[in-house]
């Protein structure tokens, strides 16, 4: 696989939202490795993030999915693994406009965002 322009778009999306997600965990680099077990090096994460590793492995992704608690599906999709799915059903819906929105936002914006979604999601978890 050639490492062309569409390529190397995706690795820096990916990367970008990667780090955002990071971010609003409140996460340092060298937590995530922790938390999977050094599965996923600091240094790693840090060239996945800056979009310098264009496919990073399926495993990396999962364990990535499992500490911050997102779709791995997702990760799977926005790394070029899958194609995006067909017709979701409603409680499937994963917030692409969401993910299309957040490129305009600054760090604060999007660290507020995140706490806001953790906390909806909470208090979706006490219903």
């Amino acid at each position: 696989m050639t490492d062309g322009p569409e390529n190397r778009a995706r690795a820096e999306a990916l990367g970008a939202y990667l780090k955002s997600v990071r971010s609003g965990a409140e996460m340092s680099l060298r937590q995530v490795e922790e938390a999977t077990g050094k599965e996923v090096s600091n240094a790693y994460l840090s060239q996945l993030e800056s979009g310098k590793i264009s496919k990073p492995s399926p495993n990396i992704l999962h364990s990535l999915a499992s500490v911050y608690g997102i779709s791995y599906e997702n990760l799977m999709e926005r790394a070029g693994y899958i194609a995006p799915g067909g017709q979701r059903t409603r409680e499937q819906k994963h917030g692409r406009a969401a993910t299309f929105a957040i490129e305009n936002l600054s760090e604060d914006e999007e660290r507020e965002l995140l706490k806001y979604l953790a906390w909806v999601r909470s208090q979706r978890e006490k219903s």
